[in-house]
Parts: structure tokens; sequence; C-alpha cells
């Protein structure tokens, strides 16, 4: 047993410094949400560019996703073989060379062959950011800013929608020459150059994490890197060393096999894990991101407004997980789940009755056009927010915060790697499922995604556990427990 931990009172740390170094590790995030939106201002200019059909055109969106579930997979093993800064360091250059090639694509082939280049960076970004958060943010101020992450992801796709639609306006269209001969559409990658260099710079100077360094043997540098954060008396950062050692010490080398367990080749916690991941994608949100236009012209919009419409979801979506941040550390993360799944079930469920409604006609073109007749267009409407705003508000940024701290210190990297695949995972099955779901009926898709928000009150009752206010060193293969054992004094 290690001796017994003194607690840390909010006066004792220096948040700013914390917070500093969170920021810069969540542009990863940043890089995240550019690219999950950059793809929409550009889609259609692609398919009339490169004369692809919905199969191809399907593939190229939805490969980066690929890309992404096969790079948050080895960011784990990455991560605990070279360090967290220089795993986002190689996400960074990824991106990098997404954004370029992406722009100067000259057919189909090489431009998926980027998108999953950035697929991979954006993947290991996923994983790294809210690790080295968790790993290196004081307890108490732990949620707030693993936090930081799905803003972030949140704020990247509010500014891809506005730098898609200022560079599409200039000429009033996605196809249109711009600049050195480049198409408009072509200009929405190259825009991510700028982040992506950001992200660089911003890793290259950012601390080693104190557990990955203590893993390691470099207590001296732990010991460092825990003082500049923390700012405690030399005995309580040599304290918190030897926790640190503790929950570390095993006379094997971590791999892949400390994740298995009794049943389904995996421990409990890690199943967890993927579950939590998934049920965050399976309520349907990145639905309403990605085919956001196609809803809003459902309910009577027309193109322009139906951007406006998308822009003012991306920021209620910022607000509401500002809202997030700061209740995760005070009213915890099993509360702000059980709520959002509720309140994501009835603004889903009210989304399906009113598409119940719709009325289907044949356009000029000969494609079916849906509408919604009377009031149950501003039904869908107010419901579709309400989703947002409770999805934001809570699975959006809680999910993160929990895959970055549930996991004890030997396995985290890895289990995190694991659960943010099964994330990317479900974001391309139901992003590649929602077509096919809408053609049957727009009630079924989003009918389906409210029995799965109805599936996740369920599993956060029964198996997420409190970890608010909780050192990572306490956290065990017994955290799935529902309510564990408090922090040790």
């Amino acid at each position: 047993m290690s001796s017994a931990r003194t607690p840390v009172g909010p006066g004792e740390t220096h948040p700013a410094r914390a917070t500093a170094i969170s920021i810069a590790a969540a542009v990863g995030g940043f890089l995240f949400g550019f690219d999950t939106s950059v793809i929409n201002g550009a889609v259609e200019s692609i398919n009339d560019r490169f004369t692809l059909g919905p199969f191809a055109s399907g593939f190229v969106v939805g490969i980066a996703l690929i890309g992404s579930a096969i790079g948050a997979w080895f960011a784990g093993q990455l991560a605990d073989k070279l360090g967290r800064p220089r795993v986002m360091l190689i996400g960074a250059v990824l991106f990098l060379v997404s954004s370029i090639g992406s722009g100067i694509a000259f057919e189909a082939w090489d431009l998926a062959l980027w998108r999953f280049v950035g697929g991979l960076g954006i993947g290991i970004a996923s994983v790294i950011g809210p690790t080295y958060i968790s790993e290196v943010a004081p307890a108490h101020l732990r949620g707030r800013l693993a936090s930081l992450q799905q803003m972030a992801i949140v704020i990247g796709i509010f500014v891809s929608q506005l730098s898609n639609n200022w560079l599409q306006s200039i000429n009033d269209s996605a196809s249109a020459d711009l600049w050195l001969g480049l198409e408009a559409w072509r200009w929405m990658f190259l825009v991510g150059v700028i982040p992506s260099l950001v992200y660089g710079i911003l890793s290259i100077g950012i601390p080693e994490s104190p557990r990955f360094l203590v893993a390691q043997g470099k207590d001296s540098a732990a010991e460092k890197v825990l003082a500049r954060v923390l700012g405690e008396t030399p005995a309580k950062i040599q304290q918190r060393v030897a926790d640190i050692r503790q929950s570390l010490h095993r006379e094997d080398k971590p791999s892949l096999r400390d994740l298995k367990g009794p049943r389904l080749g995996l421990h409990p916690l890690v199943w967890v894990g993927i579950l939590l991941a998934a049920f965050q994608q399976l309520v349907g949100i990145n639905v309403i991101f990605y085919f956001s236009n196609t809803l809003w012209q459902a309910v009577g919009f027309d193109e322009s407004q139906s951007f406006l419409i998308s822009v003012i979801g991306s920021v209620t979506n910022v607000l509401v997980t500002v809202v997030a941040i700061l209740l995760v550390d005070r009213v915890g993360r099993r509360p702000l789940l059980l709520v959002g799944s509720i309140g994501m079930f009835l603004s889903l469920a009210t989304m399906a009755l009113a598409f119940s409604q719709a009325v289907i006609t044949t356009g000029a073109d000969g494609k079916e056009v849906v509408s919604l007749p009377g009031a149950w267009a501003g039904i869908a409407l107010v419901a579709a927010n309400l989703f947002i705003v409770f999805f934001g508000g809570s699975w959006g940024p809680v999910m993160w915060v929990l895959l970055g701290e549930m996991f004890p210190n030997r396995i985290r990297a890895k289990a995190m790697a694991i659960a943010t695949a099964s994330n990317w995972i479900f974001n391309f099955i139901v992003t590649e499922t929602f077509q096919p779901l809408a053609d049957v009926s727009l009630t079924v898709a989003y009918g389906l995604y409210a029995a799965f928000a109805l599936l996740s009150f369920f599993f956060v009752l029964a198996k997420i556990p409190e970890t608010k206010g909780k050192e990572l060193e306490d956290m065990t293969l017994d955290t799935h427990v529902r309510t564990p054992k408090q922090s040790r004094t």
C-alpha cells in the first residue's frame, strides 16, 4: 500500500499553467472538428470535378473516418513508446500533408489517399489530447480541462463552416477558380494547413506527461513537470511521483495483453469504454452536422437559410459545451450523462414523430423532395436544436473526460486508443447508413437514434462510474463498478 495522500486544495495549484498546457493539447480536437466538417462544403464540387457516383463519393468522404479509426488504434502504442507530445507532432504532420495533398489532388483516388492520411492524423490527435490532458491536469480541474477537447472539436466545426461559406461566396460557387488557378473547394482543404502548423508548434513546446516519464524511469523529470503544473512543495511532488510509480509497477512490460479479460476477450472496463464511445455516435449526432443542409431544406428553408441554421446549430453547440465545462467538476460525470440521455431521447423521438408527418413530392429534377407541413416543420427545428443542446452539454464533452481518466495508468493509452477507435468506427457506420435509412424513412432513422439514446441512459446507470475528484493513481481495473471507492486521503 502506498502512504496516505494529502489532499490538494485548489489554492495549491497553478490552474493557469495547467489550462495553457491543456489548451495546447486540445488543438488536436480543432483539427478533428475541422476535418469532420470541411468535406461538407466541398463534396458537391468534388463529385462534379471527378464525375463521382454515390458510392465513390461516399468512399471519398468516409475513408477519412477509417483512417481515423486506424490512427486511433495505434496511437496508444505510439504514445507509450515515443511519448505524448511527439505523437501529437506526428498527428500534426499527417494532417498538414493531407491538407496540401487534398487541395492539389488531380484524381479521386489520390484525394481519397490524402483523406485517409489526414484521418490517421485526426485519429492520433483524438486519442492523445484527452489522454495527455487527464495526465497533467489537477484532479479538481481535470473534468473541465479534459472537456476542452470537445470545445476544440465544436469550434473546429464552426470555423470550418465559416471558412467554407466565405470561400464559396467569393465567386458564388465552390467550383469557381480563386487564387493560383485553384478552385474554391481546394482552398477549403488548404486552409487546414494553418491549424496543422499551430498544433505542431504547440506540441513541441509542451512538457511530457509525468506518468509517461515515471514509466520511463525519469522520476526527476516527472517531478519538474508536476512542480511546473501544480506548484506544490517538493515533498508533495515526490509523494505524487511515488504514487504514480506504484500504479505503474509490474514485472513485465505493458502490452495489449493487459487489456484481456475473462469474457469476450477484453477486460470489462475496456468494454465499458468501447460502449461509451459507441453510444456517443449511435445517437446520430454527426447526422445532424454532416447532413444538416438536407435536414433544414426538408423543413422549408432554402440553401442559404439552411447554412445559417447550421451555423446557429454550431454556435449552440459551442455555448452548451461551455456550460458542460463549468458543470462537469461540480455536478459530476454521471448526472450530466443521464440528463443528456433522457433529453436526447425525447428530442430525437419528437423528430421521428415530426417526420412521420412528412409529405413526399417529386421535384423538377425528378428527385423526391421531403417537406413537413404546418407546425411540424417548426417542431422538428426546435427538437433538432434541443438535441444539440442535450448532446453538447453532456455526451459530447463528458465521453472524452471519462475515457481520459477512467483507465488505470498502465493501460490508459492503449485502452483509450481502442475506445476511440470504436468511436470512429461507429461514426463511419452511422454516417454510411443514414442515407439508406433515410431512403426508407426519416422516421425510422431518427427513431433508431432515439432508441440508442434511451439505451445509453440504462448503460450509464448500470456501468459508468463517477470519477469526479479521483486521482488517476486511484483508478483500478475495478473502476467499472458503478460507485467506486473514493480517493484515499
